[in-house]
């Protein structure tokens, strides 16, 4: 993969990632372990679910090695960093929720959405995942379909 192949980005952009990913590179061998990447989108603002992240990484470590070398980690920062766009970001969405919808039944338990949750943010606690159910599944079916889902990812 050459520069040529390297999405649009802003070269401020650019800079930023070229430092957090050196930084990650300790061994100085430009290549980080995929298992730092989470870590490092935190860094930068952004909060990814483990499967998602799973997803893209499978997408971009083409090679299946477990490391991104810089081309390859500036592509997956790039899928995170432009969601400016609330169109692409609706569709992700969508994708994601498909993914939890393993039936296709076009709604999710909440028991699965409790697991997204835990998985965006291990320090909640059980009483604070029942208030955001409560908040998000308003008629108490016990399941969340899509627009509750964007509601609650993008509110």
């Amino acid at each position: 993969m050459s520069d040529a192949d390297l999405p649009d980005i802003d070269p401020e952009q650019m800079t930023v990632l070229k430092r957090a990913f050196d930084s990650f590179d300790s061994e100085k061998k430009g290549a980080i372990s995929t298992d730092t990447v989470g870590t490092i989108l935190r860094m930068m603002g952004q909060t990814v679910s483990r499967s998602i992240l799973d997803q893209v990484i499978s997408e971009v470590d083409v090679d299946g090695s477990g490391e991104l070398e810089f081309n390859e980690f500036v592509l997956l920062a790039t899928k995170f960093m432009n969601e400016d766009d609330e169109e692409e970001l609706k569709k992700e969405l969508k994708e994601a929720f498909r993914l939890y919808d393993k039936k296709s039944q076009g709604f999710i338990p909440t028991s699965v959405l409790r697991e997204i949750l835990k998985e965006l943010d291990n320090k909640l606690s059980n009483e604070e995942l029942d208030g955001i159910i409560d908040e998000i599944d308003q008629d108490g079916s016990g399941t969340v379909d899509f627009d509750e889902f964007l509601d609650m990812m993008m509110g």
